[in-house]
């Protein structure tokens, strides 16, 4: 059986479970904005938002954060050249949820 894209949202703000699809558009306007700092790659052929989300924060379950900042959907596996925005800090999600 698969497991649901929610299944790693993790415990954000407060302790308080918050669904992705719930959390997605003010990350993502956020980034816009100018408001969460970010770095921004270029994927390669052997990148994925999870093998990064665990390099940059320690916890590979995060990789929705990534994808909810850079726009791009749901999928771990993002085709090689797409750009990604990476927020520097989980932390630094907090002020816009």
């Amino acid at each position: 059986m698969a497991t649901s894209r929610y299944a790693y949202a993790g415990v954000i703000k407060n302790g308080k479970l918050r669904a992705t699809a719930q959390v997605s558009t003010k990350i993502y306007n956020a980034v816009e904005a100018g408001l969460i700092d970010v770095s921004v790659a270029r994927l390669t052929a052997s990148q994925r938002l999870d093998t990064i989300a665990g390099a940059v924060y320690g916890d590979s379950s995060l990789w929705w954060i990534i994808a909810a900042a850079s726009g791009i959907g749901w999928g771990m596996q993002v085709p090689p050249g797409v750009t990604i925005k990476v927020p520097t800090s989980v932390g630094s999600i907090y002020g816009v949820l």
